[in-house]
């Protein structure tokens, strides 16, 4: 299947609203191959993102990089044709924390879709509740630097507070070198916390080795601590060399990341999440296959029930509380 692609805007507007895609921006690939893994019913690809369209809803002026468009009809497009049931929404860097382009695409998903929104200080609890009502379940805090500029301390604290009533949660995202010294903040958060891509770990580096054995730390100690398992493209050094027609995944694509990803699956089986990521934003090297993500699932997740739990009941309970 195609997915069609942006075509140029048209109509009037004035030239502050016109943007330019970062030199070298890779788009996400079109043509997806159809999944031969199927998937559970139920499933949930619970780490996605929609950018703009930016014409539509332009992107921060403080953002660190500006994409190509990829937006809410082409996401749902994208869930029906890899057999997905839902969807949960993350909140992209690119668009700070002006919230309309999720808020848009979740009140457009017909109940199918959750979110997780980036706030500051100044947000109001009447914008947090209408949040809640569109259907944002949590707040997204990035320690990336090459992404984001720093955020106090403090501050992120206070905002953990404050969405802890509505049952939100905090999602986090950081490098695994920087486990250490956030370590302290990460475990006096008041929610339940959710890891993007077990906290990006050098896969070069053996799974039993010191850096992975201090995350695994992290989530045996503190309950509340869920990880998302996604992203073997954005964490592999052996690469795609399996991106497109090739379904050997043991042989090919991303192996290296398997051993990490089914450590976590298999000792946490109900605080894991899987998502594609798409539209796979700042990837310098390839776009990846949408398709052939999802039947990266089965060699992280090797049992039905394991996949039944990452797939459907775990995202299920945290984003629709069933």
């Amino acid at each position: 299947m195609d997915i069609p692609m942006n075509k140029p805007a048209t109509g009037d507007f004035t030239p502050s609203e016109a943007f330019t895609k970062t030199p070298g921006w890779l788009d996400w690939y079109a043509g997806p191959s159809k999944p031969s893994f199927k998937l559970p019913a139920g499933a949930v690809d619970a780490h996605c993102h929609v950018f703009g369209p930016g014409l539509e809803f332009p992107f921060a002026p403080e953002r660190k990089y500006t994409p190509c468009d990829a937006s809410k009809a082409q996401l749902f497009a994208l869930r029906d044709h890899l057999g997905f049931e839902k969807n949960v929404i993350v909140q992209a860097t690119c668009h700070g924390a002006d919230n309309r382009a999720l808020v848009d695409a979740l009140l457009h998903s017909k109940g199918k879709a959750r979110g997780v929104a980036t706030v500051k200080r100044g947000v109001t609890d009447q914008e947090l509740q209408a949040m809640s009502d569109a259907g944002v379940r949590g707040v997204r805090f990035n320690f990336v630097k090459r992404l984001v500029d720093f955020t106090p301390k403090d501050e992120l604290m206070e905002i953990a507070a404050r969405i802890k009533p509505l049952g939100w949660h905090v999602v986090i995202y950081f490098e695994a070198v920087d486990l250490p010294e956030l370590w302290d903040f990460f475990t006096a958060l008041p929610t339940t916390v959710v890891v993007d891509h077990m906290g990006r770990p050098d896969v070069s580096l053996p799974v039993d080795g010191p850096q992975f054995a201090l995350f695994q730390k992290f989530m045996r100690q503190h309950p509340n601590v869920w990880s998302k398992v996604s992203c073997p493209e954005r964490l592999s050094v052996a690469g795609p060399k399996a991106l497109r027609g090739e379904k050997d995944l043991e042989g090919g694509a991303y192996r290296d990341v398997i051993p990490f990803a089914r450590a976590i699956v298999e000792e946490f089986p109900d605080r894991v999440l899987w998502g594609t990521d798409w539209p796979h934003p700042n990837l310098k090297d390839h776009m990846p296959d949408d398709g052939l993500l999802v039947d990266f699932i089965p060699h992280i997740a090797p049992t039905p029930e394991l996949q039944r739990q990452l797939l459907v009941d775990n995202p299920n309970r945290l984003y629709w509380n069933s």
